[in-house]
């Protein structure tokens, strides 16, 4: 037999997603040849400034030091997303990462949670989460468990400025040995036969060749839908949001360890605390808002005096009908666009790498491998819609058509049985290896006001007295666990703080 093993790797695009994806792949994989192509001419789009804590793994597999990673990006830690406005105006809730409460039993803790407000001896939800408890503190310490109990302690994510990640990322990759080339791309060439890309042509004439091609050139797509024409399955249907207006801010105020998400007239906007500068957005629909009025709406409501003229980012929702076709495979925008009100735009690249190492192929490109990690790009991505579509879905706003039409859209299948069971029992159930836990379904559900009507029967087995007793020893511990941790502006300063910019 012969040795077909893939040798030749060609990254067409940077960005995060491009340089993610060579971090990852030179310090993983032995034997590559890596070349990224990219062209300072063309921008990124930089709309992952906040992630969820499977980040922490992607940057353990690639060596990053963390602190180093915080400062030189210029980030603060994220313990979850708090929500305004979206069940009805004037609710707030939040949607934490890590542990509530703890199990006990055969149940998990909310099923007592729900007895236990039932009878009027909980209190809010939020105060059994740490995270949670810490958050609206603005505290933060890197803290695994509450010493002398069972209670985990905080599980945290990253607010990072893209950019610098991106070029973080870069001095890693190059030092391992990729080698970068700058250029726009004027042709793709493709053999014959198979179909296969085999080089890229440089405007200036240069042919880059490769066997294994990596599609991180964004919204463009240049390999897998430019010249594959792969095909894109559009959700606008259900996530109606296709425009964001973007522009930083100056701080004003102590950076909060938490993204917030507040909801408007006919969209969204975020607000991403960094150490140098906060993150604004105002995710829309242009079927109901103009870019001038949802420009005028954003910079009505941002805390600090702007940085830069407002920029309009134009998307659709949905995903590339094969992730991977032939011998490319598309990361980041290239593959297909969910929107970040939930941080996983950064997730799913890192995921599309992971899925892309566990089904690494040789030069045979064998199509069962192929079709395996196209199975498992599309069950992540629609586990994920469907817990965004949640989020327009669950309200009760009477403001603005643009909320009615979304209470009243036909949702997927897969979202309403979601939905039908947790109304009757307050259960819920994780299918295979999807990305949100049961507790962060909770979270959302309960803080958008879809409560059950009833819990699990076995939550009965406790007396009102020792029910009392369980939920409040673990508000007593968490809120002690909390009152003993530095300040998030105090922990950065005194482990990862920036420098002051040039």
């Amino acid at each position: 037999m012969g040795d077909s093993r893939i040798t030749k790797v060609v990254i067409v695009g940077g960005g995060t997603a491009g340089w993610m994806a060579a971090a990852a792949l030179s310090r993983t994989m032995d034997g590559l040849s890596i070349r990224l192509v990219e062209s300072e001419e063309i921008g990124t789009v930089g709309v992952g400034e906040a992630t969820i804590p499977s980040i922490r793994l992607f940057n353990a597999l690639i060596g990053l030091d963390e602190d180093d990673f915080v400062r030189e990006t210029r980030g603060s830690f994220k313990l979850g997303v708090q929500f305004h406005d979206w069940g009805q105006l004037g609710d707030v809730y939040m949607h934490a990462f890590g542990q509530v409460g703890r199990s006990l039993g055969m149940l998990p803790f909310q099923q007592y949670w729900l007895r236990g407000r039932a009878e009027g001896v909980a209190g809010r939800f939020g105060d059994y989460s740490l995270n949670e408890t810490v958050a609206l503190q603005n505290r933060f310490a890197r803290l695994p468990h509450i010493p002398n109990t069972s209670l985990d302690g905080i599980a945290y994510a990253f607010h990072f400025d893209a950019a610098l990640y991106a070029a973080y990322l870069r001095r890693i990759a190059e030092a391992a040995g990729v080698e970068r080339t700058e250029g726009k791309i004027a042709e793709v060439r493709r053999n014959g036969e198979s179909g296969h890309v085999e080089a890229v042509v440089l405007e200036n004439g240069t042919a880059i060749e490769g066997e294994l091609f990596i599609d991180c050139s964004g919204f463009r797509a240049l390999l897998i839908e430019g010249a594959l024409e792969t095909g894109f399955e559009d959700w606008t249907h259900w996530l109606p949001c296709d425009r964001a207006i973007a522009v930083p801010s100056e701080n004003a105020g102590p950076a909060r360890p938490y993204t917030q998400a507040f909801a408007h007239r006919s969209g969204w906007q975020w607000r991403i605390p960094l150490q140098h500068r906060t993150g604004n957005g105002h995710v829309f629909c242009s079927d109901f808002l103009s870019e001038d009025e949802a420009a005028a709406i954003l910079l009505a409501n941002i805390e600090g005096r702007p940085l830069a003229e407002p920029r309009t980012l134009r998307f659709r929702t949905g995903m590339r009908q094969r992730a991977w076709s032939g011998n490319v495979v598309a990361l980041g925008l290239a593959s297909g666009f969910l929107e970040p009100i939930e941080s996983t735009s950064i997730h799913l690249i890192q995921n599309g790498i992971a899925r892309l190492l566990a089904h690494f192929p040789d030069r045979d490109f064998d199509a069962a491998n192929i079709d395996a990690y196209n199975r498992r790009i599309r069950f992540d991505h629609e586990r994920i819609r469907d817990f965004i579509i949640l989020h327009y879905h669950a309200n009760q706003r009477t403001d603005s058509s643009f909320w009615t039409r979304c209470r009243e859209m036909a949702i997927p299948e897969t979202l309403a049985r979601k939905i039908a069971l947790f109304r009757s029992q307050g259960q819920l159930v994780r299918e295979g290896d999807e990305l949100f836990v049961e507790i962060g379904w909770f979270q959302v559900l309960t803080g958008q006001n879809i409560v059950p009507r009833g819990y699990h029967p076995m939550a009965d087995q406790l007396s009102r007295e020792e029910l009392s007793g369980f939920v409040g020893d673990i508000e007593t511990i968490v809120a002690g666990a909390a009152s003993r941790l530095p300040t998030h502006d105090d922990f950065i300063a005194q482990h990862c703080a920036a420098g002051v910019p040039a």
